[in-house]
C-alpha cells in the first residue's frame, strides 16, 4: 500500500486520499514502514519541497546561496526549493485531522511528527492544549511531537512549555524545543537560546544558534562569537549564518576567522553571511575567499563582494578572472558588473577572446553594466530547507 502511495503522490501527482479513513489506513501502514519510505510519504503528505535531511526529520532551515540567477549564467550553487504535495488548506473542520490527532501517540516517530506538522499547520481550536498535553507526557517521544507541535503553531503564547521544554533532561526534546523558541522569531528568546548554546548536545547548540540568528537580535552577537570555535563544524556553520541574519558589521571579525575554517561548508556560509552584512569592513575577509582552494567557495566570495558593491573588491576580483574554473570566472565578472568600475574595463574587455562562452557572454554583459546600458541585477540567496 504505501508503494502504491508512494507512486501515486510522487510519480502521477494524482491526489493523495484526504478523508479520515484513507489518511489513518496511511498512517497505519507508514508506521510498519521503513523510515525513510516514511519520511518520503510525509514530504509528498504535508507538501515539504525540497529537501529531507533522512537523518532528522525536523525541518532545518540552513543556508545555501544561489549567487548567480544571470541570464547568461551556467550552473548555480546550491539548489532551489521548489513546493510539490498537497495542499490542505486552514480549515480546523477537515475530517482528515481526526486521524491525524490520533497518530500524534503512534509509536513511529516519524508518524508522530507527520501529523504534529499536519495539525500545527491547520491550526484547529484544540491544537495548542493538546500538544501542551504531550509536553507534560512522560514519554520523552511524545513530549518531543508535542514541542514540534508547538513550534509549527508559532505562537508566543506557548513560550512557558517552550522554555519549559528546553531544561528538558532528553537531548531529543531540548533540541525540538531549541527550534521551536527560534520559530517564535521574538525577542524574549534571546536569553533562553544563549544559555542553550553551552548544551552538551551538538544539536541543541545548533539549533540554539539557528534561533538566535531567526530571532535577529543584536544582543545574540556576543553569545555567537563566543562558539565560532565550537568543536562541532555543524555548530560553527550554524554561527555563522545566524550571524549573516542579524545584519550587524559588529560580526565581520568573528565571520573572517571562519572564513578560515578547515571545513568547506563553514568557510562558504561565512561568506554568505558577510553578503548579508554588506559592509565595507567585509570587503578584507569576503576577498580572502577568492584564493580559497575550492571553487565553489571562490564563486561564493565573488558573489559577496558583489553583494557589497565596494570599489575596493575590484582589484582582486580582476585577479580572479584568471582562474582556471570558468563558473569562478564568470562569478568574478559578475561582481565586477554589480560594482559598476571603469577600473575594471580594460580587464573585461580582454576576455572577448576567453575560451568559455558562458564568460564571453558574462564579460559583455559587466561592461554594459558599467557603462550604463545594462539591466540591474541584485538576486538575493536561496536557503535551503532541509527537512
Amino acid at each position: 500500500m504505501v508503494a502504491a502511495l508512494l507512486a501515486v503522490a510522487l510519480t502521477s501527482q494524482q491526489p493523495i486520499p484526504r478523508d479520515s479513513l484513507g489518511i489513518a489506513r496511511l498512517l497505519a501502514s507508514l508506521s510498519a514502514a521503513d523510515s525513510t519510505v516514511c519520511k518520503l510519504a510525509g514530504r509528498a503528505l504535508g507538501n515539504y519541497g525540497g529537501f529531507w535531511n533522512l537523518d532528522s526529520d525536523l525541518p532545518m532551515p540552513m543556508p545555501m546561496p544561489t549567487p548567480m540567477p544571470m541570464p547568461f549564467a551556467g550552473p548555480v550553487v546550491g539548489p532551489i526549493v521548489i513546493e510539490t504535495g498537497t495542499h490542505w488548506g486552514r480549515d480546523p473542520k477537515a475530517p482528515s485531522l481526526g486521524a491525524f490527532r490520533v497518530a500524534l501517540r503512534d509509536r513511529s516517530r516519524c508518524v508522530r511528527h507527520i501529523a504534529a506538522r499536519m495539525v500545527g499547520r491547520v491550526k484547529p481550536a484544540w491544537a495548542a492544549e493538546t500538544f501542551s498535553s504531550l509536553l507534560r507526557d512522560r514519554d520523552p517521544g511524545l513530549r518531543e511531537t508535542g514541542v514540534l507541535g508547538l513550534g509549527e503553531i508559532e505562537s508566543v503564547q506557548n513560550l512557558g512549555g517552550l522554555r519549559d521544554a528546553l531544561r528538558d533532561h532528553d537531548p531529543a526534546v531540548r533540541s525540538m524545543a531549541a527550534w521551536a523558541l527560534g520559530r517564535l522569531r521574538h525577542v524574549d528568546v534571546v536569553d533562553d537560546l544563549t544559555r542553550a548554546l553551552s548544551d552538551e548536545e551538538v544539536e541543541v547548540r545548533s539549533r540554539a544558534a539557528w534561533g538566535l540568528g531567526a530571532a535577529g537580535d543584536t544582543r545574540a552577537i556576543p553569545a555567537l562569537e563566543a562558539i565560532v570555535r565550537d568543536p562541532a563544524a555543524e555548530v560553527r556553520r550554524t554561527t555563522a549564518w545566524a550571524l549573516g541574519q542579524i545584519e550587524s558589521k559588529d560580526a565581520v571579525a568573528s565571520l573572517a576567522t571562519l572564513v578560515r575554517d578547515p571545513e568547506t561548508d563553514v568557510r562558504q556560509t561565512a561568506l554568505w553571511a558577510l553578503a548579508q552584512i554588506q559592509s565595507e569592513t567585509a570587503v578584507s575577509p569576503a576577498a580572502e575567499g577568492l584564493g580559497d582552494r575550492d571553487p565553489d567557495v571562490r564563486i561564493t566570495a565573488a558573489w559577496a563582494l558583489g553583494q557589497i558593491e565596494s570599489p575596493s573588491g575590484v582589484k582582486p576580483l580582476v585577479r580572479l578572472l584568471e582562474d582556471e574554473d570558468a563558473d569562478v570566472r564568470v562569478a568574478a565578472i559578475w561582481a565586477l558588473g554589480q560594482i559598476e568600475s571603469a577600473e575594471a574595463v580594460p580587464a573585461l574587455e580582454k576576455l572577448d577572446n576567453d575560451r568559455a562562452g558562458s564568460v564571453r557572454r558574462a564579460a559583455r554583459w559587466a561592461l554594459a553594466q558599467i557603462e550604463g546600458g545594462g539591466p540591474r541585477i541584485h538576486p538575493r540567496p536561496k536557503i535551503r530547507i532541509r527537512q
